[in-house]
């Protein structure tokens, strides 16, 4: 996922030559039973996992089972995915909302859609201290942005372990490649909480709540809407957490004094 180039670093005692690390991007294709979808920038790892795990955020399938087949070919940089015709209603392709990540990304549904998805109902409740230690075990995975700086992470954790762990270009990818990773490995994702080094925004609560998940921890900002659909989907939003400190803005009930 990384390439090495030669680079001129300048400050201001010296000038020098120097080998630097960059992380690849490339750019893929998605055809959905042999129609082109979308294309998506992204990190060369997981493909598969990013293309289920992009259906499925998208509302465009609701489980594996919707899926006849997944075929990645390196050589053109396609994914081609067989999805059973009743699966996907006829206009939900024509429903799109254009998200406010890097390279404009698309949602496959309307704003009504979103906005009135149900409420979770997880009374789970997970202290601090485990989030704390938590996000420092997900910071120590994140190899590749130690090596170029040019990544997002993202996880699943069962609240003791990390069971999931990608990284990506894009915060979006990341994200759907760890929820295609828990769709191949069939994991119950209302059980697990998602870890996340980007901003939380509106389209990534989204994912969240297809997800039924009652948590997502970012290291970085929400935005307003975000923080509005949380609190009206009842889950559990963390940001900011760095070290030992966090801001909790929704669901602050699942984040006890003591257990």
């Amino acid at each position: 996922m990384c390439m090495e180039c030669d680079v001129l670093k300048i400050n201001r005692e010296e000038r020098k030559t120097l080998k630097d690390i960059v992380t690849d991007e490339i750019i893929l294709t998605i055809f959905l039973n042999e129609k082109e979808l979308l294309t998506l920038l992204c990190s060369p790892g997981k493909l598969k996992e990013l293309s289920v795990g992009f259906l499925y955020s998208s509302g465009l399938i609701s489980s594996m089972n919707d899926i006849e087949n997944v075929f990645v070919n390196i050589s053109t940089m396609t994914c081609h995915i067989k999805v059973k015709e009743h699966g996907i209603p006829a206009d939900v392709i024509f429903k799109r909302i254009y998200t406010s990540g890097c390279g404009k990304g698309v949602l496959f549904h309307s704003m009504l859609d979103v906005i009135h998805e149900k409420t979770v109902t997880k009374k789970v409740q997970i202290p601090s201290e485990k989030i704390i230690h938590l996000m420092k075990d997900f910071e120590k995975k994140s190899t590749v942005y130690k090596e170029t700086g040019g990544v997002h992470n993202a996880a699943l954790s069962d609240g003791e372990n990390i069971l999931v762990f990608t990284e990506d270009i894009g915060r979006h990818n990341a994200i759907d490649k760890v929820i295609g990773e828990a769709l191949y490995r069939n994991l119950n994702m209302e059980d697990l909480l998602i870890l996340t080094s980007g901003r939380i925004s509106s389209e990534v609560m989204y994912k969240v709540q297809k997800m039924r998940s009652a948590f997502i921890i970012s290291r970085s900002a929400p935005t307003s809407l975000a923080v509005k659909l949380a609190d009206k989907w009842n889950v559990t939003l963390i940001a900011f957490a760095r070290g030992h400190r966090m801001n909790v803005y929704t669901g602050k009930e699942r984040i006890p004094e003591k257990m």
